[in-house]
């Protein structure tokens, strides 16, 4: 059965609250999701928390009903609480009814299966977790396998990025990695690495990307370093025709992703 939690001083809200930091995210190996609609779709995809917060006035709910009937049932633990609980878990001021506590993914390297997609995005140095959530939507929306980290990136599992994935998070698959073991993994099976950037004369458009097609793109501010690009397969970059020089990271990946797909639907 659910127990409810009414008092901040509870020490499970303090720690659960502690997640929104970093530091406490690397020692309790646990994140934040929030939102019915992330959480149900998270279940859909296997996912189930550890703990699922939800307020009183949602206990009815046909979809809270259920997950909290699956966590109980997978050895988890429901908390029936209110909304002031729940926004001082969540941070916003208008927090969402739901909030799910996960066990962090494994994200190692190895743990990735090269053929099972045809398209994987590779983000280096990126630290914002607007970009980094958008991407993940970008993935999801593509059907890229899903997204490695090159070097010191921001925080995948930080409740801004989760956020901004909109569950993307829980179907894409998420690697780390230091450039030189991306490098090594990279070239010890199939796969070609695609750099974007302005160093180029050829347009993302010229010409037929091989599967599986690993999409580099570089730090928000610097783009790729220059010893980056020069390991990459291909440099392709896309047309400004105004006045700015550089596309979002995020938009430029998604321009990048849709163009491989647009070319794998058209093959045959």
């Amino acid at each position: 059965m659910p127990r409810q939690i009414t008092a901040f001083s509870n020490p499970l809200v303090k720690r659960i609250r502690g997640l929104r930091e970093k530091r406490h995210r690397r020692e309790e190996r646990m994140f934040l999701a929030e939102g019915l609609r992330i959480l149900t779709e998270a279940r859909e995809t296997g996912h189930i928390p550890r703990y699922i917060f939800y307020a009183a006035d949602s206990a009815d709910h046909r979809l809270v009903r259920e997950l909290v009937r699956v966590v109980e049932a997978k050895g988890g633990e429901a908390i029936e609480t209110d909304r002031d609980i729940l926004h001082k878990l969540s941070g916003k001021d208008n927090p969402q009814t739901v909030i799910g506590v996960y066990d962090e993914f494994d994200t190692a390297l190895d743990r990735i299966d090269r053929t099972a997609a045809s398209i994987w995005i590779v983000a280096q140095s990126m630290r914002d977790p607007g970009n980094l959530g958008t991407i993940l939507r970008t993935g999801d929306a593509v059907g890229a396998g899903g997204l490695v980290l090159v070097d010191d990136c921001v925080d995948p599992f930080s409740v801004e990025a989760v956020r901004a994935s909109m569950g993307a998070l829980f179907t894409q698959r998420i690697a780390q990695a230091r450039w030189p073991e991306f490098l090594q993994w990279l070239r010890s099976g199939p796969g070609e690495l695609v750099g974007m950037s302005l160093d180029t004369d050829i347009d993302y458009q010229a010409p037929r990307y091989a599967a599986p097609t690993f999409l580099l793109v570089g730090n928000e501010a610097q783009g790729l370093p220059a010893d980056y690009a020069a390991e990459c397969d291909l440099l392709v970059k896309m047309p400004m025709l105004g006045k700015a020089d550089s596309l979002n990271a995020a938009v430029a990946t998604a321009v990048m992703a849709y163009e491989v797909l647009n070319q794998r639907r058209h093959i045959g």
